[in-house]
């Protein structure tokens, strides 16, 4: 499959790096430490803003103090953080065809994600999206929006690769072609899905856009 487009807007965890483990390890650790229900929790946190999550089972009073010890629990583990399947070759070559013309939008707080790409050695762009620098974090489709905005491309003109049901569903809302990555089901219907990065390519026709292969 072949798919034009002017850029790429690449989620982070999950897509290009596997912080599963470590999400698990300091989710848990934080729920002991401040007695909350871990199960229940896990169940809301996939590719959302942490402190999105937090705020629904975290007492107002006590909210700032579990988002920062959160963050932290997550950096002292994010030299664990593997990249994914392919997700390394993708981004070099990247460099080479489409220069800026492609980010990272990130729920992770921007020390978080910065953490877990030196851990995985990801090349970071000069464009990426965490959660500080919008209002309302995933499913809502301003991450998305900006990502396309401080791109300079129109959203329904970027590619957006996604692992997460508020993720797909913030790409979605955003008007963005969107491929689903892994076996995570959504409720809206993804433009193509794969099981990772590595049969995914990248080129630029003579007239500049980008023709990504699947």
């Amino acid at each position: 499959m072949k798919i034009a487009a002017d850029a790429i807007l690449f989620d982070n965890d999950g897509v290009l790096v596997d912080s599963h483990p470590q999400v698990v390890a300091a989710w848990s650790q934080l729920a002991t430490e401040f007695d909350l229900d871990y199960e229940l929790m896990s169940k809301q946190l996939v590719g959302q803003r942490a402190e999105d999550t937090l705020a629904r089972f975290v007492p107002p009073s006590r909210l700032a103090e579990a988002i920062s010890r959160l963050e932290d629990l997550e950096v002292e583990l994010a030299d664990q953080t593997p990249s994914l399947t392919g997700a390394l070759d993708l981004l070099d070559s990247l460099a080479l065809v489409a220069p800026g013309r492609w980010a990272i939008v990130t729920s992770a707080s921007s020390r978080l994600a910065m953490a877990r790409w030196t851990g995985a050695n990801i090349p970071v762009p000069n464009i990426v999206v965490t959660a500080e620098d919008v209002h309302a974090g995933k499913p809502d489709p301003e991450p998305f929006l900006a990502g396309a905005h401080r791109l300079g491309y129109k959203p329904q003109r970027c590619v957006v690769f996604e692992d997460s049901p508020a993720g797909g569903a913030a790409a979605t809302a955003a008007g963005a072609i969107v491929i689903a990555v892994g076996d995570i089901a959504w409720t809206e219907t993804p433009y193509a899905r794969v099981p990772n990065l590595a049969n995914v390519s990248v080129t630029a026709s003579s007239d500049g856009t980008l023709i990504i292969t699947l």
